[in-house]
């Protein structure tokens, strides 16, 4: 399973509910915001400040081997 910046926020937390910890870890308050159904990733990295390439490397760690 591999996550990149174009993926829907909401589908990410309804496929992989264990990721939205990273959401929380990057004080991303993406977690039942009726936007997520349609910001990718680059969005609400964008909208929150966030490094993209840093929160994509935490989703990636946090994948099960």
């Amino acid at each position: 399973m591999s996550f990149g910046s174009d993926d829907l926020v909401d589908d990410i937390m309804r496929t992989a509910p264990h990721m939205i910890r990273v959401f929380l870890a990057f004080r991303m308050a993406c977690v039942g915001c009726p936007i997520a159904t349609f910001h990718t990733v680059d969005d609400a990295c964008r909208e929150h400040g966030i490094d993209r390439e840093k929160f994509l490397a935490a989703l990636c760690d946090c994948v099960p081997a």
